[in-house]
């Protein structure tokens, strides 16, 4: 009969997730358990199986992504830089959507028993769900959101949002704007939070005024409703995402307002439909930040314990919605 990793784990001393972290990742056990682990295979003629190492783990080998809502091209780039990494490493994906859902806590809760851990994007769950989650063990990376304070087992993945946002500031008072509206909600995500810094801090060195405009939703719809309530329009309007300022664009020219001659527009993200319509914006690495958020996830899966926090480059791309033509 052929020897079990229960076989070896016996004869080495060892729990049985021991033997498996051994195989798969020796590099991680101490050179006295790998040593043991090795030689009982050897004496036992074991030949591991991909089936019976997750079974010994208690592993699914599927991951869970959590979002507040699958519409809209920032997220199906995301979910897409996910899923191709996670192919890749041989992980399926589970994905809860949290918009608009009844008991989306206990959902949340539910699908983390059902993974081997979990990638959270913004704000969509509580901090004490996640910390709860964080104590039972569950490996998680919190994407476009700060670290859950107090706890060293969620990693983070997030763009630079500051530094750009500064930038775009500097930039738009260089086009000769004094006065300029954030378009966005910055109590929403933390994202949004640090572009608004950004921003002012770009705003103040060149001395121009900062309002806040809070729309909505976060939508093209969003914007094409907020540009019928915009009266006395400042000399620029920064968006939060290229959704909003797309949907401005479009409404503002219905209404015969000139952009970029009578306001200047950006956005953020750098969507295709920014590319063809020749939006300025923010340039963030939306698949990567997907991606680099699976490989996280999977180091932790295999037993890594410090914390890990990535932030992604992201690069200003000036277009005709902010460079007027000179007379």
């Amino acid at each position: 009969m052929a020897s079990t990793i229960r076989d070896v784990a016996k004869q080495a001393g060892v729990s049985t997730a021991t033997v498996s972290r051994t195989l798969r990742d020796p590099q991680i056990v101490s050179p006295s358990t790998r040593e043991r682990v090795q030689r009982a295979v050897q004496e036992l003629a074991f030949e591991p199986s991909h089936l019976g190492r997750q079974l010994a783990e208690r592993r699914h080998a599927a991951n869970g992504i959590v979002f507040p809502d699958l519409s809209g091209p920032y997220y199906a780039e995301v979910v897409l830089g996910y899923e191709e990494v996670a192919a890749e490493l041989g992980r399926s994906v589970l994905i809860l959507a949290t918009h608009g859902r009844e008991g989306a806590d206990e959902a949340v809760v539910r699908l983390a028993a059902r993974c081997d851990g979990l990638v959270v994007l913004g704000r969509t769950v509580p901090d004490d769900v996640l910390a709860r989650l964080a104590d039972r063990g569950t490996p998680l990376v919190l994407l476009a959101r700060a670290p859950v304070p107090h706890s060293d087992h969620a990693d983070t993945v997030n763009a630079e949002n500051e530094d750009s946002a500064a930038a775009l500031a500097a930039h738009l008072a260089g086009a000769g704007a004094r006065s300029v509206t954030f378009v966005g909600d910055p109590d929403l995500t933390t994202d949004l939070a640090e572009r608004l810094a950004g921003l002012r801090r770009g705003a103040d060195t060149h001395g121009v005024d900062v309002e806040v405009l809070r729309p909505e939703g976060m939508d093209e719809a969003a914007g094409t409703a907020l540009a019928g309530t915009l009266t006395d329009l400042p000399d620029a309007l920064a968006c939060a995402n290229d959704e909003l300022a797309l949907g401005l664009l479009t409404a503002l020219r219905e209404r015969g307002v000139r952009v970029p001659e009578d306001v200047l527009l950006a956005g953020w993200d750098d969507v295709m439909a920014a590319r063809y319509a020749g939006l300025t914006t923010v340039r963030q690495p939306m698949r990567e930040l997907g991606g680099t958020a699976a490989r996280l996830l999977d180091t932790r899966i295999r037993g890594r314990t410090d914390a890990a926090h990535e932030v992604l480059p992201t690069e200003l791309v000036v277009r005709a919605t902010t460079t007027p033509l000179q007379s």
